[in-house]
C-alpha cells in the first residue's frame, strides 16, 4: 500500500551487517519535510516549461511546411515533461534523509550514485541556513555545514523546516561552543 500524499514514510533504513559497533551512524534516517517534494515538483516544472514552449515552436515551424502532422513533437515532449514532474520528485526526496546525533550530522542522498556523508561537529567551522523564494513559499530550508578541508568542504541538508533548519543550527552552534571551551 502506498502512503497518501502529504504523509511521511518513517520506514528506517537497514542498519549494515558490516557495521557492528553502536556509534550511532547507522540507525533510522529521518525523512525531509513533506513540502520538500512539493518544491521539488515546482521546480521540474519550471525546468520542463522552456522545453515545452522549444516543441510547440518547432512544431508550429513545420505546421506551416505541413511535414508532420499536429502534435507529432508537442505531444511526446509533453508526456515526458509529465512523467518527469510527476516521478522524479518523488523519487528524490524518498532518495533523502538525515540523522542527528549528539556530535555529528549523517545526510544520505542519491539514487544511482548513493552518498552517505557523516560530519563531526567539531569539523564544522560555519553553518549557513539558506531559503530560496520557492523554499520560503513552501516554508522550508537548506542547512549547509562548512567544514574545514576540501573533499566535501560543504555539506547541504535540502529540505527542513525553516525552524528545524534554524534549531538544528542553533544546536551544532551550542555543541561547537561547549568543545571549544
Amino acid at each position: 500500500m502506498l502512503p497518501r500524499q502529504g504523509t511521511m514514510d518513517q520506514t528506517p533504513v537497514p542498519r549494515p551487517a558490516a557495521a557492528a559497533d553502536d556509534d550511532g551512524d547507522y540507525g533510522a534516517l529521518t525523512k525531509l519535510h513533506p513540502n520538500y517534494s512539493h518544491a521539488l515538483r515546482v521546480n521540474a516544472t519550471l525546468t520542463a516549461i522552456p522545453f515545452l514552449i522549444g516543441a510547440l515552436v518547432l512544431e508550429q515551424a513545420f505546421r506551416a511546411d505541413a511535414l508532420f502532422p499536429p502534435g507529432i513533437i508537442a505531444g511526446p515532449v509533453l508526456l515526458v515533461a509529465l512523467a518527469l514532474v510527476i516521478r522524479i520528485p518523488a523519487t528524490r526526496y524518498n532518495a533523502r534523509g538525515y540523522q542527528i546525533s549528539a556530535d555529528r550530522l549523517r545526510v544520505v542522498r542519491g539514487l544511482m550514485f548513493r552518498s552517505d556523508t557523516v560530519v563531526p561537529f567539531g569539523r564544522v567551522q560555519h553553518i549557513d541556513v539558506h531559503q530560496g523564494p520557492l523554499e520560503r513559499f513552501f516554508g522550508i530550508a537548506t542547512l549547509t555545514l562548512h567544514t574545514a578541508g576540501n573533499h566535501n568542504a560543504s555539506v547541504s541538508l535540502p529540505g527542513l523546516g525553516e525552524e528545524l533548519a534554524r534549531e538544528m543550527r542553533e544546536e551544532i552552534r551550542a555543541h561547537i561552543r561547549r568543545e571549544t571551551q
